[in-house]
């Protein structure tokens, strides 16, 4: 714990003053599982959000950098699970207004009060009528208390709800951060600002211009969700969205103390929540941290680390606790990096694997036993330079073949 900011029991999306929430079943599932979410804020929210930067972005991440672009609050969120509302053309943009609109009746907001998400299948217009009544649903549902809910609902192959909260201490005063996120396969997120699936709600009581949120959760998803990935496949749908509300009565200014202690405990609560991301990858069983250090340059050292954390071969090699480190060296080798392969050295965890591109010579059934923890560290010391980068991952099942090649298609 921070001496200036400390998480909070059971906390979510409504720890937040003046935030309510709900989660519904629509009946968008076949299982009739909890669908939809809604996220309402009493008061006009300050906002940003980051969305992916996959070419064949979703309808609603097109509607969401619309309202980032030209408004400066927002008030609620609606987001949909089942249907992804991707690859719709004109059509699913004007579905997701249209959810706006329906929202904005049953809130006595405007539409543009409003944005919207969903996550599922791809390629799949939204069944309007389910929709309308859905969100009819999930206005009335709304609490103060219903943050589980919220996050329950957002699901989709995920097997546990992920949410979190922290108090913050700033120099005039406390203000609460609380957020939820979902996501377990389909992750390897490259989120911009302001630009199966990764989404993130934010909401915060303190009082943030929009410029400095951005700035903020820009700096976050970069250390956070940008550094995670489960199959190396990113999604149309990824969102990021922060929405301030001012209620606590305490600003955060640009270029203080206080704004550098909101950004620790943000950035805090995203790796929190990206760590739980990862520990919940479809099928995983291994939480895996791939260190790279003394790379030639960030942007080597980046692309070493996604490289070792993307490859098949190494995946399914954690999942069998099998050793081998030739998949390692091989990832490094097709990165696209230049270096001297003859001063690289590798650990897991703390015994070495590779010294001098050679093997170390630890014993194999030491090694295996390593990888037999359900947390495990890669090293790679590159020797090249000074930069380093981490990524977090997983390894890849049988379990994990099993959800994607079973998936409603």
């Amino acid at each position: 714990m921070n001496k200036n900011y400390s998480f909070i029991e059971n906390g979510s999306v409504t720890s937040p003053v003046g935030f309510k929430a709900s989660g519904i079943a629509a009946g968008l599932k076949i299982s009739g599982a909890p669908d939809m979410a809604m996220i309402c804020s009493d008061a006009p929210a300050n906002f940003s959000a980051a969305f992916t930067s996959c070419v064949f972005a979703a309808a609603p991440v097109l509607l969401g950098r619309e309202r980032v672009a030209k408004q400066d609050t927002l008030r609620a969120v609606v987001v949909n699970s089942g249907n992804a509302n991707a690859c719709t053309g004109q059509a699913g943009l004007e579905n997701a207004r249209k959810t706006c609109e329906i929202a904005a009746r049953e809130l006595a907001l405007r539409p543009e009060d409003i944005i919207v998400s969903s996550t599922g299948r791809i390629g799949v217009q939204l069944p309007m009528k389910i929709i309308a009544e859905g969100v009819k649903k999930a206005a009335a549902a709304l609490a103060y208390n219903a943050g589980g809910e919220a996050a329950a609902a957002i699901m989709t192959t995920d097997t546990v709800p992920k949410k979190a909260a922290v108090k913050v201490s700033l120099s005039k005063g406390k203000v609460t951060i609380g957020a939820m996120t979902k996501g377990a396969g389909m992750i390897d997120p490259e989120l911009r600002v302001p630009h199966a699936t990764m989404l993130c709600y934010v909401t915060t009581d303190a009082r943030i211009d929009n410029s400095l949120l951005g700035a903020l959760l820009g700096r976050g998803v970069e250390n956070s969700f940008n550094r995670i990935t489960i199959d190396g496949d990113m999604s149309t749908n990824d969102t990021t969205l922060i929405m301030a509300n001012g209620l606590s009565g305490v600003e955060v200014k640009p270029g203080t103390e206080d704004a550098e202690i909101f950004y620790n405990a943000l950035q805090t609560l995203f790796q929190q929540l990206a760590h739980e991301m990862v520990m919940d990858g479809e099928g995983a069983t291994k939480f895996v941290t791939v260190y790279i250090e003394n790379a030639g340059n960030e942007a080597a050292a980046r692309a070493c680390a996604e490289a070792i954390a993307n490859s098949l071969l190494c995946k399914t090699a954690w999942f069998g606790c099998d050793p081998n480190w030739g998949r390692i060296v091989a990832a490094l080798g097709y990165a696209g990096v230049d270096f001297d392969p003859d001063r690289v050295n590798i650990c897991y965890d703390d015994l070495p694997v590779v010294v001098q591109g050679g093997n170390a010579g630890t014993p194999e059934a030491k090694l295996a036993e390593i990888l037999k923890k359900r947390e495990f560290s890669i090293t790679v010391d590159m020797n090249a330079g000074t930069a380093k980068y981490w990524v977090w991952t997983c390894d890849i099942s049988y379990e994990y073949v099993k959800i994607n090649a079973e998936y409603h298609t």
